[in-house]
């Protein structure tokens, strides 16, 4: 792959670490010039240094995302610098999980919709006149597996990712029914190690910084709540929990697709003609074909 994207112009949420990271590497790659923006005021001028000095196009800006005044500021910037914006990439987003719903606060239930939800609808609302000036472009927004099969534990992530998936239908819907040549797709990843586990602290106020990837990078932040008698408090139960499921979809699709092969192989092995013998003699005849082929590539793979 290479140049891909040459000359476009990208805006990514959240590009400071994990898949954002990987996101703004990719594009700038790809030959995009990417502004990057984060709340990360440490790692995302880091990011922009390292792939300046790579021979890459890309520009670090700070931005909280659920602040509507910081949008008009980065699209403005945006217009002013380079005059058009091809790709919108709303990344930016944080994990809040509760042993139970009853003990997620409002506070927290509201900073995890602001940025999940608000973030996103902020970035479609203030990106959408600038790639129309110049006849489309593309919008990326990060939802989530468990915005396609919901979580325990992680009801309110998973109704913030849930939302995601449909605002993005939607907002397809309305660039086809106008024809402004912009697509818009949702992107539904699974378990991913990334800082978004450890990214904000209770009191949701932020430091300006993401996760230590050594430490609670791995675990969903639980509220602060009474214990049922005997409960054992394991770090990270959500996130194993949301994994188990993950797996336990994989396992089910690769059920699926055994099935799958062993019918189509009982289906060739069906003689010419079966139809017309008896039950007895059509099964003889199944039994007999694949045995003749097992022996045969046996003595293939002997020689």
């Amino acid at each position: 792959m290479s140049g891909q994207v040459e000359g476009k112009v990208a805006l990514v949420t959240g590009g400071a670490s994990g898949i954002g990271e990987a996101i703004v590497e990719l594009l700038a790659q790809e030959g995009a010039t990417v502004i990057a923006t984060d709340i990360d005021e440490l790692r995302g001028p880091e990011l922009a240094a390292r792939l300046t000095k790579a021979g890459r196009n890309v520009t670090f800006l700070p931005q909280d995302v659920t602040s509507e005044e910081r949008w008009i500021e980065i699209i403005s910037e945006i217009g002013k610098r380079h005059g058009r914006l091809d790709i919108m990439v709303s990344n930016a987003g944080i994990g809040i999980g509760a042993p139970s719903i009853v003990e997620m606060s409002l506070a927290d239930w509201r900073r995890q919709t602001a940025i999940n939800i608000d973030g996103v609808f902020l970035s479609v609302k203030h990106s959408l006149p600038l790639m129309r000036k110049h006849g489309g472009g593309s919008i990326i927004m990060m939802s989530s597996l468990a915005g396609l099969r919901g979580a325990a534990t992680l009801s309110g992530y998973s109704a913030t990712k849930g939302a995601v998936r449909l605002f993005a239908k939607s907002i397809a819907m309305e660039c086809a029914q106008i024809g402004d040549g912009i697509r818009v797709n949702s992107v539904h990843p699974g378990i991913i190690d990334t800082p978004i586990w450890g990214k904000i602290p209770t009191g949701a106020t932020g430091a300006g910084q993401n996760a230590d990837r050594s430490g609670g990078a791995r675990e969903v932040r639980h509220t602060a709540g009474p214990r049922r008698p005997g409960h054992r408090d394991r770090p990270g139960r959500a996130l194993s929990r949301f994994r188990r499921v993950a797996l336990r979809h994989r396992q089910r699709a690769r059920d699926r697709r055994r099935h799958e092969c062993r019918r189509r192989r009982a289906a060739a092995c069906e003689p010419v003609g079966a139809n017309c013998r008896s039950p007895h003699e059509r099964s003889d005849m199944r039994e007999m074909r694949p045995r003749v082929s097992l022996s045969l590539t046996r003595a293939t793979r002997i020689a």
